[in-house]
């Protein structure tokens, strides 16, 4: 986080609240955490006077999932566990998991098996939720409101996605890398934002087979991985939509995601095909 502040100690106030309050989120969106309220609803299927922000959103991701007709699915999870699981086995096959296995794992996938409201969030037993496509950015714009409630004009947030306040001291706009698919540490390409949060999705940021051939973005309606694009940079005025949108688009034709873009207020998208060659997509 860079946080501009004419004074230190204020500014130092303002990082100690938004660090607890990034942990305090991640205690509710968390599939890593044996007592978050995510682990607790996937092992339950019920959860009885949800905490707002988990209601909310789950709530996003329904909106979501209808603008992109399900590409963006909140309980992709079971074929994020079959995945792990089958290139867990010393023996996996490198052809990934049996079509018997994978039309089972869908069979528990689908945003319309979900239902949230302030009073309780429900599914069927099997169902899984991950928020992995979407929870980085929630929180990135729950810290920019913390900032802007308490006077910062100009910040940069990154809580795994980046989101501008305002410009930079000097006038400029902030500059966000994005990243080479193809070099750990290299720069790809350069976005200059004013008040606009930027969000990267890509098959190199997780791959469950040393060949790359399967990876954590998930098509929800055949079950197979993302190959169309190495790389997919949204540009929104929020941290949530383009967190949510980068994912959806990463398993979208161009022509579908022209589509969608105005629809879910998405200002540009930066695509790096399979070829490596790059597109920019405005809206």
């Amino acid at each position: 986080m860079k946080l501009h502040h004419p004074d230190r100690a204020e500014a130092e106030r303002l990082i100690a609240r938004s660090v607890a309050e990034a942990r305090r989120l991640e205690r509710l969106f968390s599939l890593y955490l044996p007592d978050s309220a995510l682990v607790t609803l996937n092992r339950t299927g019920v959860l009885v006077e949800p905490a707002p922000e988990l209601v909310d959103i789950l709530t996003l991701s329904q909106r979501y999932a209808v603008l992109t007709e399900g590409r963006f699915d909140p309980t992709v999870q079971p074929l994020w566990t079959l995945y792990a699981d089958h290139f867990a086995r010393p023996d996996a096959d490198p052809d990934g998991p049996k079509r018997a296995a994978i039309r089972e794992a869908l069979a528990r996938v689908g945003y319309h098996r979900l239902t949230a409201s302030r009073d309780r969030i429900v599914m069927p037993q099997g169902t899984a939720i991950t928020l992995n496509g979407i929870a980085q950015g929630y929180v990135t714009d729950r810290i920019v409101d913390l900032l802007r409630s308490q006077g910062v004009r100009q910040s940069l947030v990154d809580m795994g996605e980046a989101r501008a306040i305002g410009t930079r001291p000097d006038g400029h706009p902030w500059d966000v890398a994005i990243e080479d698919p193809d070099v750990a540490g290299r720069t790809a390409e350069m976005l200059a934002v004013i008040d606009r949060a930027v969000s990267t999705s890509g098959a190199y940021g997780f791959r469950f087979d040393p060949q790359g051939r399967f990876n954590h973005l998930f098509d929800p309606q055949s079950g197979g991985c993302a190959h169309s694009y190495r790389s997919v940079a949204t540009v929104a005025a929020d941290a949530t939509a383009a967190d949510a949108l980068s994912t959806a688009f990463s398993i979208m034709p161009e022509t579908d995601i022209r589509a969608v873009m105005p629809r879910a207020g998405i200002d540009r998208v930066h695509l790096i095909d399979a070829n490596g060659v790059a597109v920019d997509l405005i809206a």
